[in-house]
């Protein structure tokens, strides 16, 4: 592919893509309750009495589970996850926080807390993003390119580019918006990315063996141990989900543009655009399980410089989950867009266990403009596996397994992909 997008190309697709979404939107044949049980993972240890008087008197929902889980960039994880669920009415949205920590056997530590919630009628949502990890993760260079096709492809490794690195990251996200029309909020946000300790574990500047994350960080000027960018958004959000945690149908749309100033010698001035943009449909008016969802997200470099680290990355959505089928960070570039489709169906009839397959493809750009977004697209698909934890928010366990070009990773998650 050889098509060479502008800045107003990049404008024109995500009016078409947003006008899609809205369009496909609108509710037309809405789903009926559910003429099927739901059996959770602890019902089976409980009387059928308890179930019952637990479902009657419950609005809010607490879940707290020790993990085992599996990662590519963490490898295997253990630690505890926390969910806390809630809504005042039984007509408001289900409100979430979340929080967890873990320890990896890369010697990882990963914290975070994060909180999606609707107030006072739904009339303010409130998300946000914190965590602290000390972290390790190898780079691959920029754009998608970095996989070739055709002839090349037979001798390619990913060994022979990874470039493993260790650093510290603070992230503190935080977005508070206010509804101005049905379903429909504006706000504003604060964020902060801080990388410290940076070790890349190449680099032998004594001989002259240098990385990709240390050429970039001298090109654009860039202290290679340590930077920060922080910054705010403008937040455009258009929200008809029935279920954030678990959609049956529903659109979501997230636009955010970041301003990030010139700060003395320690922030270079920048400017990114960001799409989330989720649309369910549900195939069954019997058991609303069945269900087909589509996802777009990306990040967009729309001026100035940004450090190598907080360059647009695969898995570094909101919820790690973008491009299953690769390794966290492997697709970095200015630009970097996702397009995924899952298809969600029951396996047993008490809604227990149930399975998801799906498809997805990404592209990223580099940054001098040498390979172009859309340029490259790397496609994956996989399957994966669910297991009900809670009835009232539709509460998953995942397994997914996830296959993309000479790439192979394997997830286990709370909640679902998107």
């Amino acid at each position: 592919m050889n098509f060479i997008p502008s800045s107003k190309s990049h404008a024109l697709l995500l009016m078409l893509l947003l006008m899609t979404a809205y369009v496909f939107g609108q509710e037309k044949n809405p789903v009926k309750k559910d003429s099927v049980p739901y059996i959770t993972l602890y019902d089976l240890f409980k009387k059928k009495e308890n179930r019952i008087r637990e479902e009657q008197n419950s609005k809010s929902n607490l879940i707290i589970l020790p993990t085992l889980g599996l990662q590519p960039a963490n490898g295997f994880t253990f630690g505890f996850i926390s969910q806390y669920s809630f809504k005042h009415n039984e007509n408001d949205k289900i409100s979430l926080l979340s929080g967890g920590a873990s320890y990896s056997t890369k010697k990882q530590i990963l914290t975070y807390v994060k909180n999606n919630m609707y107030l006072d009628n739904d009339t303010y949502f409130l998300s946000g993003d914190y965590r602290y990890f000390i972290f390790s993760q190898s780079n691959f260079g920029l754009s998608t390119n970095i996989i070739p096709y055709g002839a090349d492809f037979d001798n390619f490794s990913f060994e022979a580019i990874e470039q493993p690195m260790k650093y510290n990251y603070f992230k503190f996200h935080q977005t508070a918006s206010y509804r101005v029309l049905p379903s429909f909020y504006i706000g504003t946000g604060i964020h902060i990315d801080d990388y410290s300790s940076i070790n890349d574990e190449n680099l032998d500047l004594d001989n002259q063996e240098y990385t990709y994350h240390y050429n970039y960080s001298q090109q654009y000027g860039y202290n290679h141990k340590h930077y920060t960018v922080a910054g705010a958004s403008l937040n455009l959000i258009y929200d008809s989900r029935d279920n954030l945690i678990n959609t049956n149908k529903g659109l979501f749309v997230n636009l955010s543009y970041r301003f990030n100033p010139e700060y003395k010698n320690s922030q270079q001035q920048s400017t990114t655009l960001s799409l989330d943009a989720r649309y369910f449909i549900p195939l069954s008016t019997k058991n609303k399980q069945h269900v087909l969802g589509f996802w777009t997200y990306g990040q967009f470099l729309t001026s100035g410089n940004l450090p190598y680290l907080n360059l647009p990355a695969l898995g570094w959505d909101a919820n790690s989950r973008s491009g299953k089928g690769y390794t966290q960070g492997l697709f970095r570039g200015a630009e970097l867009i996702t397009f995924e489709t899952e298809y969600r169906f029951p396996i047993a009839k008490n809604q227990l266990i149930s399975g998801t397959f799906f498809v997805n493809a990404t592209s990223a750009s580099d940054v001098k403009g040498k390979v172009n977004l859309f340029h490259t697209f790397q496609p994956a698909v996989g399957v994966g596996l669910r297991v009900l934890l809670d009835k009232k928010t539709l509460t998953n366990f995942l397994m997914n397994f996830g296959l993309g070009r000479d790439s192979k990773t394997f997830y286990f998650n709370d909640g679902e992909s998107f």
